[in-house]
């Protein structure tokens, strides 16, 4: 019976393992030449070799780094316990991703049953964001997390009844400074416009089926100002700080990282989308799980002879948070004009919830049963083959096109010298990469480093390979030793070593 493939321990555990290979593989071969990942990597990175615990330059001495400093605070206590560098940038991803979707498993199985929860858990794991994500090296993952616990409370608060207290409060004050020390103030995006959405519907009409508190409201999605106003405190004295003490802090953090996103100022750093970017790509991005949304819909809309007024007004008030939650995130996120796909994603865990939310009358269909679970099943096996299929691709088309020619240029570098005893540097400012393949400090500049390598304080130059001849021209008795290996599809250059 389809019923008990669904409902079997082993089914879970089989979903679990794949899900988990999926996280681990999607990006390899493992580099940092894209999605910014150089500069989230440099952050721990600086940490560790330097010291600069708070604020942080990029590699070539032009820039600082534009983020706050938790995850790479969390690589940098990873590294001093594992020693290597792929683990400690890589590893936070994978367990924040991993987290979510054992929470979500758990939560769902608890409020809609244990098939409810298997969906909401292949739903997180089998779409094309999460294992894209899961193993990059970039900050999504970790405030994906700490979003969906804040609204994971909401939601239990919102489906029990209960009232908010002290100790929850003081819990949502920790999350949300936990985010605003990820990402910043984008933490209030995906929750505020669906705490107040939901707030607002409560009007007599809907609250009349909805006990009463025990500080006299209805199912409250609010837990009060002080947990938003302290967290902020906090992210604004790191601001403050910065502002205060380090050198183009305001230019480049506030002016170009935050105030260019809303407004045509440094829109040659951040490109504006148009309003509807984000929808098309979602429903792409969580195929099938968001073909399953629109389907389960418009089968309870046909069933209630599409009156569209009743069906909001016999919505569950934990079930209408998840949409809240997610449509406020989505709107609101669809204003700011800077876009990028993956900044979408903390919205995939509500609706996560919400495919489980709206399988449970699905699956409990005696009359049909048998058949919808058959259509479970093949949801599901089809969503294992796309996101399968598509992980696969990935790492075919990587390690095709080479996309790890630098890493490998890099650890081939390192072995080389450290065989024959080079003090080795590098030329360059493109790729960002490079320094941590290299792991040198920075990168160098020409004048610098030319005469570093007549005085003899250098005896080994790692440079662009279109630059190399020039370059050699002006450095003694310089040969070239490899170059990295060609990389197709890629605008950046190759690297040759140059050697004494």
């Amino acid at each position: 019976m389809r019923e008990g493939i669904l409902e079997n321990k082993r089914t879970f555990w089989a979903i679990a393992a794949l899900m988990l290979v999926l996280f681990s593989i999607t990006n390899l071969p493992w580099h940092l030449d894209d999605y910014d990942q150089a500069k989230q990597a440099w952050t721990s990175y600086e940490m560790v070799t330097e010291g600069h615990w708070f604020y942080q330059r990029t590699s070539d001495d032009q820039g600082l780094a534009t983020k706050p400093p938790l995850t790479g605070w969390i690589s940098a206590a990873i590294f001093t316990i594992t020693r290597s560098w792929d683990v400690a940038w890589r590893l936070p991803s994978l367990l924040c991703a991993t987290l979510i979707a054992f929470m979500l498993f758990r939560s769902a199985s608890r409020a809609h049953g244990n098939v409810a929860g298997l969906i909401a858990f292949a739903a997180f794991g089998f779409n094309l964001l999460s294992p894209r994500l899961a193993t990059l090296v970039r900050s999504d993952m970790p405030l994906a997390l700490v979003i969906f616990l804040i609204g994971l409370l909401v939601w239990e608060k919102i489906r029990i009844g209960e009232p908010w207290r002290r100790q929850d409060r003081w819990l949502m004050f920790g999350l949300l400074t936990a985010g605003m020390l990820i990402k910043g103030p984008i933490v209030y995006a995906f929750l505020l416009p669906g705490i107040l959405l939901f707030q607002w519907r409560r009007r007599p009409a809907f609250a009349e089926r909805l006990r009463r508190d025990e500080d006299g409201g209805h199912y409250s999605a609010w837990f009060g100002w002080w947990p938003w106003f302290g967290s902020l405190a906090i992210f604004l004295i790191w601001v403050i700080a910065g502002w205060l003490w380090v050198p183009r802090f305001y230019e480049l953090v506030i002016i170009r990282e935050f105030l260019a996103r809303f407004g045509e100022v440094g829109t040659h750093v951040h490109r504006a989308q148009s309003f509807f970017f984000y929808l098309p790509h979602l429903l792409h991005k969580f195929f099938p799980w968001s073909a399953v949304l629109i389907g389960l819909a418009i089968v309870d809309l046909r069933a209630r002879r599409w009156n569209i007024r009743a069906a909001f007004r016999e919505i569950a008030p934990a079930t209408f948070w998840l949409i809240c939650w997610s449509i406020g995130g989505l709107v609101f996120m669809s204003i700011i004009p800077s876009k990028r796909v993956d900044r979408i994603f903390p919205v995939i865990p509500p609706l996560c919830l919400l495919v489980a939310a709206q399988a449970k009358p699905f699956l409990a269909d005696q009359k049909h049963r048998v058949r919808n679970f058959r259509w479970a099943v093949a949801i599901l096996a089809f969503a294992v083959l796309f996101s399968a299929g598509y992980a696969a691709s990935r790492v075919v088309i990587g390690y095709r096109d080479q996309r790890d020619a630098l890493s490998i240029f890099g650890r081939r570098v390192r072995e080389e010298a450290a065989v024959n005893h080079w003090r080795y540097e590098a030329i360059g400012s493109t790729d960002e990469g490079l320094p941590l393949y290299l792991m040198r400090p920075h990168f160098l500049k020409p004048d610098i480093a030319i005469g570093e390598w007549n005085s003899g304080k250098i005896d080994a130059l790692a440079v662009p390979a279109n630059q190399a001849p020039q370059l050699m021209r002006e450095l003694r008795d310089s040969t070239r030793r490899f170059e990295s290996e060609q990389r197709k599809n890629l605008r950046r250059p190759n690297y040759v070593l140059l050697t004494h």
